[in-house]
């Protein structure tokens, strides 16, 4: 089977496979980072080609069945396995944790997008934690200051105030506090990943009382079964190998 990676939920289900005897699973790393966290298990960086170029590497590696456990955000990366597991007939299922869910305290607007996110921020001085891609829709804001945090250092075009933080996460709450307290930060700008791992950012901003501008994120696509959590996934591909064996 083929595991499309990069986020914490399809690590946890290769390690999960990995110590089954009955899968033979290949994890996709997009390649993003110059130093992944590689999952458990065999795994491949780098993309496709496309959804043709997928479909043929699917036939070609007589895979089984697909998890697409990429980020919420991935957007292409999804539609292409959608378009592939089409052409090909191998049954794929959409690995995607829920969204999160504004709480007493929270001050939450959210968007449509970064470019929305972008026309109407509050603030002056602006937490960015939407990737080191993601940035363009606020180089042209010259008069907000901008605190941009990657693993890598983010790619311009670029706000042409700010500064960046090298740092892979996750984060606690108190090292979040810390932060927007050292930078005084009275804004946040995030991604609607819905991770555990990535919510300090969250709860650091509803106790220091800062609004938080929230992208949502892509619809879900049509016709292909979702999966919230890895236990949910795992029992899937059983269903898919008995479905198989029988």
């Amino acid at each position: 089977m083929l595991l499309l990676g990069g986020t914490g939920e399809a690590r946890r289900l290769a390690g999960r496979l990995a110590a089954d005897p009955r899968y033979d699973v290949i994890s996709s790393l997009a390649g993003r980072t110059a130093d992944p966290d590689l999952p458990p298990g065999r795994t491949r960086i780098g993309g496709f080609g496309g959804p043709d170029g997928l479909a043929a590497w699917l036939r070609d590696e007589g895979i089984g069945a697909v998890v697409d456990a990429t980020h919420p955000f991935a957007a292409l990366m999804t539609e292409s396995a959608v378009l592939a597991a089409e052409r090909t007939g191998v049954p794929l299922l959409v690995l995607r944790r829920p969204g999160w869910t504004e709480g007493p305290g929270d001050d939450w607007r959210r968007v449509p997008s970064l470019e929305a996110a972008a026309a109407d921020l509050p603030g002056e001085r602006v937490f960015l934690t939407t990737g080191r891609k993601n940035l363009a829709a606020f180089a042209g804001d010259a008069r907000r200051w901008f605190l941009v945090r990657s693993v890598d250092p983010p790619e311009p075009p670029l706000p042409p105030r700010m500064e960046t933080v090298l740092a892979r996460g996750p984060f606690t709450v108190d090292e979040e506090l810390a932060l927007m307290r050292r930078y005084a930060i009275d804004a946040l700008v995030t991604k609607d990943s819905g991770s555990a791992m990535t919510s300090a950012k969250l709860t650091a901003a509803r106790t220091l009382r800062i609004p938080v501008v929230m992208v949502d994120r892509p619809p879900a696509p049509d016709g292909v079964p979702i999966a919230a959590t890895v236990e949910e996934a795992t029992a899937w591909l059983t269903r898919q190998r008995l479905a198989h064996d029988g």
